[in-house]
């Protein structure tokens, strides 16, 4: 007969559609699997499943129970409605773009947060924290960066390091990634197509030639980190390493320089409540700090036998019973 689990604890879960993930490869996954494997009831939301009724903040759920299968992963029980302060904690995993109605989310989370539920990460955090512009906290650790607007600071940045790698602000997963060399003729094109004819910032960093050995996760787990990185390599005849743009990895053990940054970022993350993290190092530098939707745990998880999201639970429990 299975033993009975008395009050186990209500986890809630803000996600993208559960049914479109790959559940082998789902960071936000496996923190379910762990979450269940603890007995813990779990609550499955979309963005769109929260709204404020009579000043309290509510959503439609499904209870929900996960399976570690390829072909059948999860399963929807009963659909509810209640208010978010029910739940002991609520992951907010939710990918990009911050955009305006992701926003709203973390302005909703913040209230659910001042009840006492803890939520991953810190709302105001995912608000205040932009993952590309974040490293600008850390200039010690960072390679040199530009962010702006304008057609003639990325010209002229280029013209200082004569190799630069161009980015979106708001992007995830390797999206509109470039390369640019001096004599470029793509130049004006790429910088217009990024700031959108200059009305929004990018993100042009020197190019690191030492992405050949690898664009390095970390994961931290309130400040500490995983003692692995899952070095991810491009595909051949592309430039991006990211494994959403079909590149490959390996895990590797970190190096005494991957400690230092993390030994440097990590007071600021547990001071801004950002309990899991998910960094980009190349070389001797940080180009990334992701807070959103962090990945890659599965992956390390299955090289060096690890629980990642078992560890994460357990940190969250603390939370919890503080």
């Amino acid at each position: 007969m299975k033993k009975k689990i008395k009050n186990p604890h209500k986890l809630g879960v803000i996600m993208d559609p559960i049914d479109k993930i790959k559940a082998q490869h789902d960071s936000t996954f496996a923190m379910l699997l762990a979450a269940q494997a603890r007995h813990w009831s779990l609550y499955y939301m979309e963005q769109k499943d929260l709204f404020v009724s009579d000043n309290k903040v509510c959503a439609k759920m499904h209870e929900l129970n996960v399976s570690d299968n390829a072909q059948n992963w999860f399963e929807f029980n009963c659909e509810v409605i209640k208010p978010l302060v029910e739940l002991d904690a609520i992951l907010m995993r939710k990918d990009p773009p911050v955009d305006q109605e992701y926003i709203y989310t973390t302005q909703l989370l913040d209230l659910v947060e001042q009840s006492g539920v803890v939520v991953v990460n810190k709302p105001q955090s995912l608000r205040d924290y932009n993952e590309k512009l974040f490293i600008n906290w850390f200039p010690h650790c960072s390679p040199p960066t530009l962010i702006t607007h304008q057609v003639k600071q990325v010209r002229e940045f280029l013209n200082r390091h004569n190799d630069i790698i161009c980015k979106p602000m708001h992007g995830m997963g390797g999206m509109s990634i470039f390369r640019l060399g001096k004599g470029d003729l793509n130049i004006n094109v790429v910088i217009e197509t990024l700031t959108q004819n200059g009305n929004h910032y990018m993100m042009a960093q020197k190019y690191l030639p030492e992405i050949a050995q690898g664009d390095k996760r970390i994961l931290l787990i309130n400040g500490e980190p995983i003692p692995y990185a899952y070095a991810r390599f491009a595909a051949e005849g592309e430039l991006r390493a990211n494994i959403a743009a079909g590149g490959h990895g390996k895990g590797v053990p970190l190096t005494k320089r991957d400690y230092w940054i993390c030994e440097q970022i990590a007071p600021t993350l547990r001071a801004k409540g950002i309990l899991f993290a998910g960094i980009d190092v190349i070389g001797d530098y940080l180009t990334e700090i992701n807070i959103t939707s962090p990945t890659c745990i599965r992956e390390l998880d299955k090289i060096f036998n690890l629980d990642i999201a078992g560890n994460l639970m357990d940190c969250i429990l603390k939370r919890i019973e503080k």
